[in-house]
């Protein structure tokens, strides 16, 4: 009796590998194309000019997206800089002083919806409350939608960093008399620094190629700008533009923007995995 049911599991879970193997190739297929496309049509359109000069007016030659990099950056930076501190005050409110109360469990719940929320219904809610009452598309306004993503990213990831540390660092502390928030301060945060600056990172790979939120917030500028409160370019909406036009000079800024974008994306998400695996060494 024992044989045939053991040939059975066995059969059952070599036809479960070959279809997790399956399913992992196929995905790893469309990847690797995507990367490759990305890489062949982008290093050919490469050049100094995309970095020096301005986008250029439909139909002209040359040009470059000095412009839209310079707006990526600076509202990047704005997402980050309005998201990531709120994100990590309110992961500490949930490691450390909500204790499984009913608005902790609130608060978590609420954070795993925006997580997943699509970025698009960000934007629409960031035109209602911000561009519609200011009266026009801004750099600001794209800042804010950016920062709704970071936030339940940065939330996430400082709740699940305070909770990896040791229970009895904080009793330690404690026990010497130290207030609970120079334990959270001096104690808690040294200790999960590197997690807590890796989901920013995160938040900042992520947030560096959503096109949809700017659309309705920050829209796009043809010339440089650093008014904060005026529309501002950006190289996700640039790249979508350029990629729907029927001129072929913005079909190759297009593509040289995308392969600029993805390596951004790649190194930060490689630094973020080696600030991980350094603290990880650090504990061993």
């Amino acid at each position: 009796m024992a044989t045939p049911l053991y040939a059975i599991r066995a059969a059952k879970n070599i036809a479960a590998q070959v279809l997790a193997v399956l399913a992992a190739v196929f995905g790893i297929f469309w990847l690797v194309w995507i990367i490759w496309t990305t890489l062949r049509m982008g290093v050919s359109s490469l050049n100094l000019a995309l970095f020096t000069e301005m986008t250029p007016p439909p139909g002209a030659e040359g040009g470059g997206m000095l412009n839209a990099f310079f707006g990526s950056a600076l509202m990047s930076m704005l997402g980050i800089l309005l998201g990531a501190p709120i994100g990590v005050l309110a992961g500490t409110y949930l490691a450390e002083y909500s204790s499984k109360s009913w608005l902790g469990e609130t608060v978590r719940f609420v954070n795993d919806i925006l997580l997943s929320a699509p970025s698009i219904v960000l934007g629409l809610f960031v035109y209602t409350m911000v561009v519609a009452q200011m009266g026009h598309f801004s750099a600001l306004a794209g800042g804010i939608a950016l920062a709704f993503i970071v936030l339940p990213v940065v939330v996430r990831t400082t709740d699940e960093m305070l909770r990896l540390v040791p229970s009895q660092m904080r009793e330690a502390a404690l026990s010497l008399g130290v207030p609970q928030w120079k334990v959270t301060m001096q104690v808690l945060y040294r200790s999960a620094l590197p997690g807590i600056v890796t989901g920013i990172l995160l938040g900042l790979a992520r947030i560096s190629g959503e096109t949809a939120p700017l659309l309705f917030s920050a829209l796009n500028n043809q010339y440089w700008t650093t008014d904060v409160l005026s529309p501002m370019a950006n190289v996700p909406v640039v790249i979508f533009q350029y990629a729907m036009s029927p001129f072929e000079n913005w079909h190759s800024l297009a593509w040289a923007g995308a392969f600029v974008l993805t390596l951004f994306v790649l190194l930060t998400s490689l630094v973020a995995r080696a600030i991980v695996s350094r603290n990880k060494m650090t504990h061993d």
